[in-house]
């Protein structure tokens, strides 16, 4: 099958991959404390590598923020600056960006991780792989590249952007496989529809999707435009960017390479563990990496787990869709609303085309959510009775899943700003006190 199928890890039971965790966790803590950071923070809680029994015995080390890391993040380097050959950094988009930093073998071992999620899902030697992801500090374009070259597909460094480029080197090398943002992917059919071109008559298979919230209605719309497989991928940054988690064919859940990170999904509230099929916070600890391993990462990211075994195979666990961040929820009078929930409601219904902007204001004493929505041409039509049905149809999905109830407004296709980077879905104008 080749190197990037591995049984003897994937299909590994789960009590026996526990064994291999906890051996790599007591590595992963014994060259944390390596760092002047972990290493003061392991030795104030009276942490040794011989601290663990079992894998619960993590919950004795402090969970590390998002704000130790853009505060301490070359203090927890564990090898000399020569050792470090890249660094990456987040988006930057909650706030100041993180930075992390590779050695040569955590570079190999990233490259190995995403081949071994792209061939899961059926990427081989002989597909042509576009990536449309933007390259540079961003994790997702490089991560991609690495992943498709190891698995000897011919690599195509498109980046982002530049649409028209985008389907004429499509055609011209009959794309099979693409990677691309969710939001970009719909955006990239009025350009399809621009150049009379079809991207069905395209050799198009798989497109591998992610770098923002967009829900399964979002997938479907891209599955169905394009004619092919979309998948969901996960990973952050922080932990080495994608390849943390993959979905297989089955596309029900992404399966969390648990070989190299322990996932734990906790209450955010109270940080105590859930069980399966409850939605938590996902935690992380690196296991393989070398230069700056991090340990219980708190991802902000929030999603459930599911602990039996897939029918592919599989036995690692695997997480849902991710519902919201904790970082990212509106709060409107009084009401925690995640961006997802209105993606998923808005994508779901036929009349609504790809783009959509929400708007919070303060008028007076009340908070005021609008929702701004393109029409689809074919149903934009100068029946104001139709439209107002419309917006009534549309502000009750809306309020029968937020709890609150939106001031929808129908605009003509094309009308809202939109970019060929991350979509821009909220735009918070209220004034903060």
């Amino acid at each position: 099958m080749g190197k990037y199928w591995d049984a003897g890890i994937e299909t590994l039971k789960f009590e026996e991959l526990q064994k291999v965790q906890l051996e790599r966790l007591r590595q992963t803590v014994a060259r944390a404390g390596r760092s002047p950071f972990y290493g003061e923070r392991l030795r104030q809680a009276g942490i040794t590598s011989d601290s663990f029994q079992s894998l619960e015995d993590i919950r004795q080390i402090p969970l590390t923020s998002k704000d130790d890391l853009r505060a301490h993040s070359r203090d927890m380097l564990t090898v000399p600056l020569r050792d470090i050959i890249r660094v990456h950094a987040s988006s930057g988009t909650t706030g100041q960006a993180t930075v992390v930093y590779y050695t040569r073998t955590d570079i190999e071992l990233w490259a190995d991780l995403v081949a071994r999620s792209l061939y899961m899902t059926g990427l081989r030697a002989d597909d042509v792989f576009q990536n449309m992801m933007g390259y540079g500090l961003f994790t997702g374009g490089l991560g991609f590249h690495y992943g498709a070259e190891r698995l000897g597909a011919m690599t195509i460094p498109a980046g982002a952007g530049n649409s028209k480029r985008q389907v004429q080197l499509m055609q011209q090398f009959a794309t099979t496989a693409i990677h691309i943002i969710p939001s970009y992917a719909l955006f990239l059919l009025t350009t399809f529809a621009e150049l009379n071109v079809d991207p069905q008559d395209l050799p198009l298979r798989l497109a591998y999707i992610g770098a923002e919230p967009y829900s399964a209605e979002t997938r479907q719309r891209i599955e169905e435009a394009y004619g092919l497989k979309a998948y969901n991928c996960y990973g952050l940054s922080e932990l080495n960017g994608p390849g943390v988690a993959f979905e297989c064919p089955e596309q029900n859940g992404s399966h969390v390479w648990e070989d190299s990170f322990l996932l734990e999904v906790l209450d955010p509230e109270t940080l105590e563990p859930v069980g399966p099929g409850v939605v938590g916070e996902l935690v992380f600890t690196n296991l393989t990496r070398q230069g700056m391993p991090l340990l219980r990462y708190r991802s902000r990211d929030l999603a459930s787990y599911d602990d039996q075994p897939c029918p592919c195979g599989r036995h690692s666990r695997r997480i849902s869709r991710i519902q919201g961040r904790t970082d990212d929820m509106i709060i409107i009078k009084g009401v925690n609303i995640f961006p997802i929930q209105i993606d998923r409601v808005l994508m779901g219904l036929p009349e609504v085309d790809a783009n959509y902007l929400v708007e919070l204001k303060q008028e007076g004493a009340n908070e005021t959510m609008v929702v701004k929505v393109e029409v689809k041409q074919d149903y934009f039509r100068e029946d104001l009775k139709f439209l107002k049905a419309l917006q009534k149809k549309i502000t009750e999905a809306l309020k029968s899943d937020l709890l609150v109830t939106p001031r929808v407004e129908l605009v003509e296709h094309n009308s809202l700003p939109r970019g060929e980077g991350k979509a821009v879905r909220v735009v918070d104008y209220r004034v903060k006190g």
